[in-house]
Formats: C-alpha cells, structure tokens, sequence
C-alpha cells in the first residue's frame, strides 16, 4: 500500500475510532484527540485535572477501542519501584524467577504520579524513555507500543513530589482537562446512572497501530515548517536572541531541543488526521500550547500579574 492509500486509511480508521470512544466518554473532545495524537506519535502524555473527571474511564476506554492491554498504577507514597517494575523471587527449585510488575502492558496510567516519591517516578521514566527494565542487573523490553499517560492534580500539593523540569519534558504533551459543559454533565449523568451496558469494540491491532506510528514518521515536512517549529522554541529562552519582550519579563526558563522535536511529530499526526500528506505551520500552531505548556518556567512576576503559559505561547505565532 502507497503512503498516500496509508493515510486514507489511517483517516477512515481515526474517524471510526473516535465514534467508539463517544459510546462511552461523553464530551472530551479535545482532550481525547490530544491522547490519541501522542499515541500515534509515539510519545507519552501528562493529564492534569481535577479528581473525578472520568480519567481513567477514558483511558481504559481508548486502550479498549485500539485493543490495546491497559493496567493503572495507584502511585502512592509508600510505593517502591519494585511495586511497578516487578521483582525476582525464589520458585520452588530454587531457582530465581522474575514476576513481571503492572509496568508490562501497552498502555499505563499513573494515577497521582506526584505522589510517590523521586525514586519510583524515576523507575517509570526509565521505561517511558528506554521501553525496557533493569531489575537485578536482567534487561526486560517492554511489549510495543508503549504509552504512559500519567495524571496529576493540580489541587492538594501537600504530600507531593512535583516532577522536576527534566523529568517533565518526557512527556510529549501536557492536557488540561476541565470540567464538562453542563449539557455534558446531564448526559454523563443519565448514562452513568442507568443499567445499560455499553461495549467497546476493537479497531485496531498492536501492529496496525506501529505501522501508522511509522507512516507518521515518514510523513515529509517542508524546511519552511521546521524552521517555524524551532523558531517558536527558540523565543521561548529568555536569555536567546529570539526571545520576546514577553518572554524576558515573565520567563525564567524556555524549551528545549524535544519541544522542537515533539512541535514537528505532533503536527504531522495532526495533519495525518485532518487527511493532509504534509504539516503545515497551522498544524504546528494546533499542538504548540500541549507541547510547550510544561517546558516553560514562569516567574514570580507571571504569577504576580496572572500571565498564563497559554498567553505567553500565543504571543509566540
């Protein structure tokens, strides 16, 4: 099949994908293409919302629909890496066997990453960064594709370890989910309330959904659109040459050599899509507030005058 036949067919699949999710998830929408762009782009997401906003039925709901296997990992103050990763134990001939921990699956959910301390969160970006676990000096891969949707509340910070900037710039995109519309919240509740059981079907193999993370890949950009991507990166670091008068007064610290990397990978998705063969600058526009939302540092000056990171990244077009 030709690339161009690819994507056609990557569309109609999208658009089919997207109607079994709303049988369950009701609203979102935004929110949902955002999780599904940085899974066929082959990155890892942050979720921040408030609790009870329905995350983990989305995300069980998405892993359904691309049948995928999901697990959700409570991160807790007492967890220890071994509680992710898995562990060796004695069997009964006394032989040492590795007992596989809930990281093995196609797609976790770190509920509450910031709760558990920089050790375990550390044990998990080792994994979203390699695919692949050290436990007692054995190398594991882990089963492809790999997807990491962690969730953090941005309410209740007492007993939180916040992911430093390093370890936040793993995550492709950060998602802000707000709460639904009150037409949304009638319908959420008449259909959370009854005893109707809704299935979600399948639409997708593990291997179909590499073989369009590759399509992606191979999808061309032209100089002009990368040149943008960087460009837009680059005014982000107040002491760069590109910076904006707004970003010298508001920004402590800008993006780095990823955001540019993930700018360019996520327009191509987003392209890909809305049916196009090649990123434009709009594509890049789409997804530059989900990229660039975490890798930008404001200062005390930005809080002081209510400046948000999504004023200061519309500032950057």
């Amino acid at each position: 099949m030709s690339d161009v036949a690819a994507i056609e067919q990557f569309v109609k699949q999208y658009k089919d994908l997207k109607t079994e999710i709303a049988k369950v998830i009701i609203g979102q929408d935004t929110v949902v293409n955002q999780i599904l762009i940085s899974i066929f782009s082959g990155g890892h997401s942050l979720l921040i919302g408030v609790p009870g906003l329905a995350k983990t039925l989305m995300v069980n709901t998405i892993a359904q629909a691309l049948g995928l296997d999901f697990k959700r990992i409570q991160f807790t103050p007492d967890l220890m890496p071994s509680d992710i990763l898995g562990s060796e134990i004695l069997d009964e001939d006394r032989h040492f066997k590795f007992i596989k921990g809930p990281i093995f699956s196609n797609i976790i959910l770190a509920d509450e990453i910031n709760r558990t301390p920089p050790k375990t969160q550390a044990a998990l970006l080792e994994a979203m960064q390699e695919r692949a676990v050290t436990v007692a000096g054995h190398h594991y891969k882990l089963s492809l594709p790999y997807f990491v949707l962690a969730t953090q509340n941005p309410i209740e910070q007492e007993g939180t370890y916040p992911l430093p900037e390093a370890q936040l710039d793993r995550f492709m995109f950060a998602i802000n989910l707000d709460y639904p519309s009150f037409k949304e919240e009638v319908e959420v509740v008449k259909a959370t309330t009854s005893d109707d059981q809704i299935k979600v079907n399948s639409l997708f193999s593990a291997q179909q959904i590499i073989d369009f993370q590759h399509l992606i890949r191979r999808i061309p950009v032209a100089d002009n659109v990368i040149e943008y991507a960087v460009a837009m990166v680059s005014k982000t670091r107040p002491n760069g040459n590109e910076a904006t008068d707004l970003v010298k007064t508001y920004i402590d610290w800008g993006a780095g050599p990823r955001a540019s990397q993930n700018l360019i990978l996520a327009a191509k998705t987003h392209a890909a899509i809305n049916g196009k063969f090649s990123p434009d600058i709009e594509n890049v526009q789409a997804v530059a507030n989900s990229i660039l939302r975490h890798r930008i540092i404001k200062n005390y000056k930005a809080e002081a005058e209510g400046i948000s990171e999504e004023d200061i990244i519309k500032s950057l077009f």
